[in-house]
């Protein structure tokens, strides 16, 4: 009886130990991400061009960050094919809103050349901004590229996730959450979907 009781309370620990744990990791992984509804985390980089951009000097304004790698097939069908982020930016630009791509990719300041051929070729006239140590990426919990963040005048973060909801880019109608959720902040209106689930090639992150 007394054997029984003593694992009893060996496993019982095992269990609470493994779960504090758990907790643990959760939150400090939390705490480092980005939060819809939250103050959207300050951050400077420079553009292909060498220019500084600090987040918060944007407040007052809207701010749309996208997630880029000209390498990925994802990034290539909505940028080659469709245009999406160049007709998105052109609609809003005159509108108060500011557009910057970021690329986390580890090997991105090496690529400058490329990237600022390719940008060039598909008429993204948007900056392109570079954090090869992928900081600010990891800051905002970016996973895949494209992956979309939306800020609003605030500096909070009102949108997270996908451009839109055909990931496989088969449908003829499509759902564009970052149109709907600028569109909803120019109007004063509330975004009515605040996260996606995003989908794209994943960021390839420095190991």
């Amino acid at each position: 009886m007394q054997r029984q009781f003593h694992w009893f309370l060996v496993f019982a620990l095992a269990i609470a130990i493994g779960s504090w744990s758990v907790t643990l990791a959760g939150d400090k992984s939390d705490h480092k991400h980005a939060v819809v509804g939250q103050a959207a985390p300050d951050f400077t980089l420079a553009d292909l061009n060498g220019t500084q951009h600090k987040l918060s000097e944007y407040k007052g304004k809207i701010v749309v960050l996208e997630w880029t790698n000209n390498q990925c097939p994802f990034v290539a069908r909505h940028q080659g094919k469709l245009k999406t982020m160049q007709k998105a930016y052109a609609k809003y630009k005159d509108k108060g809103v500011v557009w910057l791509a970021v690329n986390s990719s580890h090997f991105c300041e090496e690529e400058s050349d490329n990237i600022r051929k390719w940008a060039k070729e598909q008429d993204v006239t948007y900056p392109i901004l570079l954090d090869a140590p992928g900081k600010v990426g990891h800051l905002y919990g970016a996973k895949t590229t494209p992956q979309m963040f939306v800020i609003d005048r605030q500096g909070i973060l009102a949108y997270s996730g996908a451009i839109d909801d055909d990931p496989r880019g088969q449908k003829t109608e499509k759902r564009d959450y970052v149109d709907e959720a600028v569109s909803a902040l120019l109007n004063g209106s509330t975004v009515a979907v605040g996260t996606t689930e995003p989908y794209g090639c994943s960021v390839k992150y420095k190991k």
